[in-house]
């Protein structure tokens, strides 16, 4: 499907969403996160692909909020607010709960809502003229909807400075924080996802699901008979499955397994 505000591209198993506001910095509106959140679901659909990028044309990977759009909807009927609110919600945690790996490839700006999409990805590669913020205190907001993915990202004593002051995060800082993984000059940052996105290639698509699934489900559980229970049986099941036979009789036979073919 087409989109105004998003463009796909396919290229040797990496779907890259672009979202397509230059003009506006690639701010949200209602079309985008309508548009981004329909073309996660066509891009976790897509079979050939192993890794989704998200990213931005011109000068800025997100710069958070359209104001005009959040004062439109700050002003409309109580619950027509909160349904838009939801909407952005939702854009993230699918973002967040992709079977796929999602990278973030982040430049220029990523503001507020763009700070946002690039903890919800699982990998953040960054060039090194980004920057980071969640600045919505300063303009009397607070950064609800992220928060979540930031916490995850760079954890509550840090991010109680972030939130709280707005302060601008440059690529070392936001690399030393957890934010971003790797850090690339502009010319280099598609290379290096390339890498990136080739070693993630090599996994199974479903354990690569399943991993993804662990990581949010163990994250922060206490060490207890029941973790233990649980993770025993997740490796019972996954064991035994198709793909992790195929993946084991490919080791000891010497060849790649069916999903690198």
């Amino acid at each position: 499907m087409a989109f105004a505000n998003v463009e796909i591209e396919r290229a040797g198993g990496i779907v890259t969403l672009w979202m397509n506001r230059p003009e506006r910095r690639n701010a949200f509106n209602a079309e985008l996160i309508a548009e981004l959140t329909e073309a996660l679901g066509e891009a976790e659909a897509d079979h050939q692909s192993r890794v989704v990028v998200l990213a931005g044309r011109g000068a800025s990977f997100c710069a958070g909020a359209d104001l005009g759009w959040m004062k439109a909807y700050a002003e409309a009927e109580p619950e027509k607010n909160l349904d838009d609110a939801r909407r952005l919600a939702a854009l993230l945690r699918r973002l967040a709960e992709l079977h796929k790996p999602a990278i973030a490839r982040v430049h220029g700006a990523a503001i507020g809502g763009g700070m946002g999409l690039a903890a919800a990805c699982d990998i953040c590669v960054a060039s090194t003229d980004a920057f980071f913020a969640t600045s919505e205190v300063r303009i009397g907001l607070i950064p609800a909807v992220i928060g979540p993915y930031v916490l995850r990202a760079i954890g509550v004593r840090q991010a109680s400075r972030y939130l709280l002051t707005g302060e601008r995060i440059d690529t070392a800082a936001a690399q030393k924080l957890g934010l971003v993984h790797e850090i690339a000059a502009a010319e280099a940052i598609d290379a290096k996802i390339g890498e990136i996105a080739a070693a993630l290639s090599q996994g199974g698509p479903e354990a690569l699901a399943s991993a993804k699934l662990l990581l949010r489900e163990i994250a922060h559980r206490p060490l207890d008979d029941a973790l233990s229970e649980d993770t025993a049986r997740r490796i019972a099941t996954i064991r035994a499955g198709a793909e992790a036979g195929e993946g084991i009789s490919a080791f000891l036979e010497r060849r790649p397994p069916g999903w690198r073919a």
